[in-house]
């Protein structure tokens, strides 16, 4: 482990920088918004960019020798990204469709890479102050309100009935059908990285995502829920890993807490 994730002081740092920007997206989801779409029609609205901008130059202020890869300024070649050994990961409002609806299920993401793994790992959730956080090999923790003592986080062994976190908004019939292989099973619906959550506190034993999603939605949480004894898989079994092609979309994958169970056999059959 090296020096940089030894210290304490960068994890407080970068949860300071999420709870800053968590302020942020409020004040604007507390007044009228317009919501933009996006090239890949996806919604785009002020407190999107003003939590870009807080994260962004906060990030480059506490580690200007990173670079600082966000949802807001993804445009970065492969040529340069494929040189990158440490860079910081960011989703600045993960789930602009909650936001939208205004149910509150929405997060800040904020994740440092190394090499092709994500080894420190925060979630914010703006609306009630919840937050998540993890560096690998030091565990993983969640803080409810600001002045509470963080409690530790463990997943929990599978047993049947399944309790699935699902996407709030993009379920699909694949989707479905997948789901019917883990035989009787409780579904609760959720937007955001808060599925990863669920399944990391023990409230629920896994998320399985069939579609696509991009690297910054899922850096953070799974940082949070393989600290605390879960795991990301792909739906061949191999982990979910970073920056290893030009293409910054995920595959499919399955977030697990039993990661002792081979849940690809149990997909394929």
């Amino acid at each position: 482990m090296n020096d940089l994730l030894r210290d304490d002081m960068l994890t407080a740092a970068v949860i300071g920088i999420a709870r800053r920007a968590g302020d942020a997206i409020l004040e604007v989801y507390g007044r009228d918004f317009d919501v933009e779409q996006k090239a890949d029609d996806s919604p785009l609205t002020a407190a999107d960019l003003a939590a870009h901008r807080i994260i962004v130059d906060s990030l480059q202020a506490l580690t200007p020798e990173i670079p600082v890869l966000s949802e807001e300024s993804a445009d970065i070649a492969w040529d340069v990204r494929r040189g990158w050994q440490r860079y910081w990961l960011v989703d600045p409002l993960d789930g602009t469709r909650e936001f939208v609806k205004r149910n509150g299920e929405f997060t800040v993401n904020i994740a440092l890479i190394e090499g092709d793994r994500s080894v420190l790992g925060v979630v914010q959730t703006p609306v009630t102050g919840d937050l998540y956080y993890a560096r690998h090999g030091h565990g993983a923790f969640r803080q409810e309100r600001p002045d509470d003592e963080p409690q530790r986080l463990r997943t929990r062994q599978a047993d049947a009935p399944l309790t699935v976190a699902g996407s709030r908004s993009h379920g699909s019939e694949r989707q479905r059908e997948l789901l019917a292989r883990l035989g009787e099973h409780e579904l609760i619906a959720r937007g955001s990285s808060l599925k990863f959550c669920l399944v990391a506190r023990g409230d629920a034993d896994l998320y399985l995502r069939a579609g696509l999603t991009s690297e910054w939605d899922t850096a953070a949480a799974q940082c949070v829920l393989e600290a605390a004894g879960g795991a990301v898989r792909t739906f061949d079994g191999e982990p979910l890993r970073y920056n290893r092609k030009d293409s910054l979309l995920n595959p499919e994958f399955i977030a697990v807490g039993d990661a002792g169970v081979d849940w690809a056999a149990r997909l394929a059959s």
